[in-house]
């Protein structure tokens, strides 16, 4: 008996930072170590926190070690499940991004989704804060749907506004199509998602199957009653939107743009709200951009045209009727070759075309035809995409062209297509957020 109580004992001493002998399992996620703990512990024993308020619970929900959790959950009857700042071994599953120790911690200790940090906030107001956890908002609103309405201390925020706030779309997306109703929220200030939005870049890829300046065309029938709602400032979002981003020195521009400044001072599960990008779309920036639209036209409509003169594979130049012809002009692939280089030609001078035949004349006149410069130089933005993503085809059709008796550099040119495809999918899909 005397050597029970001496094994007892040693578990229960704690280093410098107060940790036992399981918080140090925890931390390693050695799940074999943590069962033979509780095995000589027995599960009634009341795990403490340590010095940083983390119970071994905590620990491994903070590092996403689901396996220890489960041992932790299954076999220890202690409900110590605290953490620091108030928050609970949900909020750390949350700020891991691990959806699996989420649906483990759910399982037994389900009443967790509506506990609240010191600052109000909720495991869900972490996952929509911090983006890039659809799976951890769809599990948790799954299991608890009631916790998208609640709002934090500070400023009465739901997380769909925090979601809006930081501009994670596709978290914005997830809540909605789940909890319609919640969009109709309001902050302490009156604010709406669509406010939030439209403090955002909403003319972008960020907002724009939510939130289109163009007429606003709400997708969600749910939020559509939002957009005649006024805030803080008796403005409603599409007022917001274009008293920032054209309105120069406007009395209520400025008190909004205090009011950014506040926000961004603002933290979440000790990450702070992103710096709002506001730009006004001036005649100045707009020459910026098409200066920039010109450049990257002319290039490609050069580059296009070259490649069409010299050809993969070169001319003929024996003397006779196909003189001058390409030698693989009966190839599939020259053929797609030149199919989508003349695409990249005719997209990059449609650009130009728009610049110079449409753009130039009506930036003169921008306050009368603002609606329509902005739609014109966003589809000439479109259109220089499509031709960079032709001119690349056709790049990596023509290296297949002349590279086909080597097998390495055929295989290269196939991968670099599908490469830069890859690449654009992954900076402009909405749902990859940073």
């Amino acid at each position: 008996m005397g050597q029970v109580n001496a094994v007892t004992e040693m578990l229960r001493i704690t280093d410098q930072e107060s940790n036992t002998a399981l918080h140090v399992a925890a931390q390693y996620g050695d799940v074999e170590m943590v069962e033979g703990l509780l095995e000589l512990e027995g599960p009634d024993f009341p795990y403490p926190a340590n010095k940083n308020q983390e119970t071994p619970l905590y620990i491994a929900a903070k590092r996403g070690y689901w396996g220890v959790l489960s041992v932790l959950l299954d076999k220890s009857t202690s409900t110590a499940h605290g953490g620091p700042h108030g928050r609970t071994v949900l909020h750390a599953a949350a700020m891991a991004g691990d959806a699996y120790a989420v649906r483990v911690i759910l399982k037994k200790k389900g009443y967790l989704t509506k506990e609240r940090d010191e600052d109000g906030q909720t495991p869900l107001h972490y996952a929509a804060h911090l983006g890039r956890r659809f799976s951890v908002v769809k599990e948790l609103l799954k299991w608890d749907v009631s916790a998208a309405y609640i709002g934090d201390k500070k400023r009465g925020m739901t997380p769909l506004l925090m979601a809006a706030r930081q501009g994670n779309l596709g978290t914005v997306k997830m809540i909605v199509s789940l909890c319609p109703d919640c969009s109709e929220k309001e902050d302490n200030n009156g604010l709406n998602l669509l406010h939030y939005l439209a403090f955002r870049d909403t003319s972008s890829l960020l907002g724009r199957s939510l939130f289109k300046l163009s007429g606003i065309e709400i997708v969600y029938g749910s939020i559509r009653n939002l957009l005649e709602l006024e805030g803080v400032f008796g403005m409603t979002p599409r007022e917001v939107y274009n008293t920032l981003r054209y309105e120069k020195h406007h009395r209520k521009q400025k008190q909004i743009k205090e009011l950014l400044e506040e926000i961004e001072n603002d933290q979440v599960a000790e990450e702070p709200v992103r710096l709002f990008d506001v730009r006004n779309n001036s005649t100045k920036n707009l020459e910026k951009t098409r200066n920039a639209h010109l450049v990257v036209a002319a290039l490609i409509a050069t580059v296009a045209f070259t490649a069409a003169i010299t050809v993969p594979g070169g001319l003929k130049s024996e003397k006779g009727s196909e003189q001058g012809t390409p030698f693989l002009i009966h190839e599939a692939a020259f053929k797609a070759f030149v199919v989508t280089n003349a695409m990249a030609f005719i997209f990059s001078v449609s650009a130009l075309t728009t610049h110079f035949g449409v753009l130039d004349i009506l930036l003169s006149q921008f306050n009368f035809w603002r609606q329509t410069v902005l739609y014109r130089t966003h589809s000439v933005s479109l259109l220089l995409g499509y031709a960079t993503i032709a001119m690349v085809i056709a790049f990596s059709i023509g290296s297949y062209v002349v590279l086909k008796p080597s097998h390495g550099l055929v295989i290269a040119s196939y991968l670099i297509c599908p490469a830069f495809l890859l690449c654009m999918w992954g900076v402009l899909n909405p749902s990859i957020q940073m």
